[in-house]
């Protein structure tokens, strides 16, 4: 074979056999060339996805909207337990959905399989608008946690499979805060449709549920045509730009040509007990996501505020956060560190819970709604990229995200079981339990950071029997 290896053809079905090359005499080597390059990716890929993923988190938490806007009484659901029962329904399969969807991404292909997945769970979204009793909700949330289940640890592992390791947090960021800033306007959007109201004899929270799912339908042969995939089997860059990709991610981390999957490497990535601690920082961060999500129109109109109101003012508090968020990401990859910030928006998030549990004043609960907004929303992704930035290798890295957000529906089931109905209004244990998994996130970041510290200087010092990661000068995140 000669030495001179040629850019990558997108049309190379064989993975196995995928070299990745440069030719020194191309553009390739031009930085303005590789900004372009960047700057194409990132227009193809991050808003496409965020507004998919925003459809996903509307379709998944306007429950709240529609319980406030006449289903808790038409379907009886604040009899008992019933209303948890529902939210928390949702994640049982939402959970077991998430490592079997990932392994099965490359094999049935990304655009096809998720855009499928955002079809079906449309449809079932659709379906809620006509359930006439408590029991069929719940089934249909059920089928909606299936479907759901393979897509954001999907877009997780497509995201970063794209970029180098300390550009990954910045674009999660964006996608994911582009998604729930389009879906922190999901109350007045819901608002808007339960005001048709009667027409044509069907209730306005049943109105929520056919339009929102007959809008992720149609996205969803929008997704069909618009995702690129991943970076070996795009089509809409050119075969140098496609190179230049490949080789950042080659040189940055050794992972761009995916490894096969198999059941003997995954177990041996499950083995590793730091995917388990993404895990469990994942939970602690979208546990107060999701309280925010189906508890805040419910706490604000506990606080005194007429329904229409309520339903208003639950979208502002998304505002802010997509700003401090966006600020901690850059910081993180600036200077290429990631607990440190993580740990600060878990403090900001755990003064955001005692304000709103305790604060005398309705507008400085309100405002505690804001911190709990803002530091959740920037540990999200900061976890995902801490994450993303200490494995290598394709097949670690589907197990390692989709592991991670699993335990984010873990995180919606706490969610569901702690804001107790017999607690309305101010819902205090709820807030302690939800202030406790912050403290735990804190303290696993420590933890993680002084074991990837210790590995990191064994390694320098040529202590360790093997490369870190298998790769020869990997050095772990902290």
């Amino acid at each position: 074979m000669s030495d001179t290896k040629q850019p990558y053809d997108a049309d190379v079905k064989d993975e196995k056999t995928l070299e990745l090359s440069v030719d020194s005499t191309s553009d390739i080597q031009d930085p303005n060339f590789e900004r372009r390059t960047l700057r194409k990716v990132d227009w193809r890929l991050l808003p496409l996805l965020a507004v998919v993923y925003a459809v996903a988190l509307i379709d998944r938490i306007n429950l709240g909207v529609a319980r406030t806007a006449g289903m808790g009484k038409d379907l009886k659901l604040t009899v008992g337990a019933r209303y948890s029962i529902v939210t928390c329904l949702y994640f049982v399969p939402y959970i077991l959905g998430q490592l079997p969807g990932n392994l099965v991404l490359r094999k049935l292909g990304a655009r096809n399989w998720l855009s499928f997945c955002v079809f079906a769970w449309g449809a079932v979204q659709l379906g809620m608008g006509f359930v006439p009793t408590w029991g069929y909700l719940i089934l249909c949330r059920v089928l909606l946690g299936l479907f759901e289940a393979a897509f954001f640890p999907g877009l997780v592992l497509i995201i970063s499979t794209w970029y180098r390791r300390y550009e990954v947090q910045t674009r999660l960021a964006a996608f994911y805060l582009l998604s729930i800033t389009i879906g922190g306007f999901s109350p007045i959007f819901a608002y808007a449709i339960s005001l048709l109201n009667g027409k044509r004899g069907i209730a306005g929270w049943e109105w929520i549920f056919i339009i929102e799912g007959a809008i992720t339908i149609a996205l969803s042969l929008v997704f069909y045509l618009g995702l690129p995939d991943f970076p070996d089997k795009n089509k809409f860059l050119t075969p140098e730009q496609t190179a230049l990709i490949l080789k950042r991610v080659e040189d940055d981390r050794g992972d761009s040509v995916p490894d096969e999957i198999t059941f003997t490497k995954v177990k041996l990535h499950l083995s590793d007990w730091t995917i388990w601690a993404y895990g469990v920082m994942f939970m602690c961060a979208t546990t107060p996501a999701y309280a925010i999500s189906y508890f805040i129109s419910i706490i604000l109109q506990g606080m005194g505020y007429k329904i229409s109101d309520a339903l208003l003012l639950s979208a502002p508090p998304y505002g802010p956060a997509f700003i401090s968020a966006m600020l901690f990401a850059w910081l993180s990859d600036k200077h290429r560190v990631r607990t440190p910030y993580i740990i600060v928006q878990a403090i900001i998030t755990a003064v955001g819970l005692i304000l709103t549990a305790y604060a005398p004043q309705n507008s400085v609960r309100y405002f505690g709604t804001f911190l709990t907004n803002a530091g959740c929303s920037g540990c999200i992704p900061g976890i995902l990229a801490y994450g993303a930035n200490n494995v290598v290798s394709q097949s670690k890295r589907s197990v390692q995200s989709a592991v991670t957000v699993a335990f984010g529906g873990i995180g919606g089931i706490v969610a569901s079981t702690v804001f107790r109905e017999k607690d309305f209004p101010k819902y205090r244990p709820g807030l302690w339990a939800t202030f406790g998994m912050q403290i735990l996130m804190i303290a696993l970041a420590l933890i993680t950071a002084a074991h990837f510290k210790r590995l990191n200087r064994l390694a320098d010092e040529g202590k360790t029997k093997k490369p870190l990661e298998g790769r020869e000068g990997f050095r772990y995140t902290l």
